[in-house]
């Protein structure tokens, strides 16, 4: 009977399986530049990221990178294996970064965007400094995990395109955006008697969504999506759909969640961990918005918060309830 690879053995917790393999020594830097402490994690790849990168990351998309909050998601046991099979930082880049051509060096932790977005799509998208996958293949020697993630890689590169390197490539992120999404309540049918709920997030280019709520119109989903926020961010678009196995899905509403007084607020008061429990910004209800009250913008526990009760819009009923958390760059 095979054993799974591991490097570390198996704790009862597997957060703190995920905690020893960050400590190791060549994952307390970034695999990409360098910035000491990362907190998130490219999952698929298997490699400890910065917030920095990890924008870019998000950028390339899921079918290539995808990424997690290694203190703020909930990861599976797939998720956590799949980094310790890796075994770190120092054991991707001697695939990815293999063949650095003379001329090209790493980003560091003070490079510009510009700088990050060209070389990670280069290590990961276009794979130019990656080992050939003959020579991987062919020496005994090289682990299973070699073999599998030479194989991994070539599959997940299939999808990507140019026209997408050029678009988001010069996308600048100031920060992420948490969006915890609690429930609906009185949504419209769709179905005979009822609906299969989801709902749909998007900023800029990214888009993110819940699971299906299977005959509910009163559905609880407590499930927290993250985006990227650029630097010239835009309202938040919001859409409820119904799920249907043989046709389109159909809209159950839809609103706009303004961003930026949590945003403005946020950085007004810079590190929300030095102040108290506090309000520190509105987002205020009116005729051209969908909020059902005003939405206080808070410091709670040193995070800054939102609460936000939307009335959903050009359909003929349907509120939703949603929790929005601020993450500076620095955390």
């Amino acid at each position: 009977m095979s054993q799974r690879p591991s490097a570390l053995t198996r704790p009862t917790s597997s957060k703190r399986r995920l905690k020893d393999l960050l400590l190791q020594k060549d994952n307390r830097v970034c695999a990409d530049c360098g910035s000491p402490d990362p907190k998130w994690a490219s999952t698929n790849i298997g490699v400890f990221i910065c917030l920095k990168c990890c924008g870019v990351h998000r950028s390339l998309g899921t079918h290539i990178s995808k990424v997690l909050s290694v203190t703020l998601d909930e990861w599976s046991d797939d998720e956590i294996d799949s980094m310790i099979e890796v075994g770190g930082n120092a054991s991707a880049n001697s695939i990815y970064e293999a063949y650095l051509p003379e001329g090209v060096s790493k980003p560091g932790p003070d490079a510009s965007h510009e700088q990050r977005s060209k070389y990670i799509r280069s290590k990961y998208e276009r794979q130019e400094f990656l080992k050939p996958s003959l020579r991987i293949l062919s020496n005994p020697k090289k682990s299973s995990l070699k073999t599998s993630l030479s194989s991994k890689i070539t599959d997940s590169f299939r999808s990507s395109s140019s026209s997408s390197q050029k678009s988001e490539g010069m996308v600048e992120f100031i920060g992420m955006l948490k969006i915890k999404v609690i429930k609906g309540t009185n949504l419209a049918i769709r179905d005979m008697l009822s609906s299969d709920p989801y709902v749909v997030l998007a900023l800029g280019k990214q888009k993110v969504q819940t699971t299906v709520v299977k005959s509910n119109l009163n559905p609880v989903w407590n499930e927290e999506l993250m985006l990227s926020v650029p630097q010239d961010y835009g309202a938040v678009k919001l859409q409820v759909y119904d799920h249907d196995t043989f046709s389109a899905d159909d809209i159950m509403g839809e609103a706009e969640i303004d961003i930026q007084p949590m945003i403005t607020s946020a950085m007004a008061f810079g590190d929300a961990g030095m102040f108290g429990n506090m309000q520190i910004g509105k987002w205020l209800k009116s005729n051209d918005n969908a909020l059902m009250n005003d939405s206080t913008v808070n410091i709670v526990d040193g995070k800054v918060k939102q609460e936000v009760n939307l009335k959903l819009q050009n359909v003929e009923c349907g509120e939703l309830e949603l929790e929005l958390e601020w993450i500076p760059l620095d955390q």
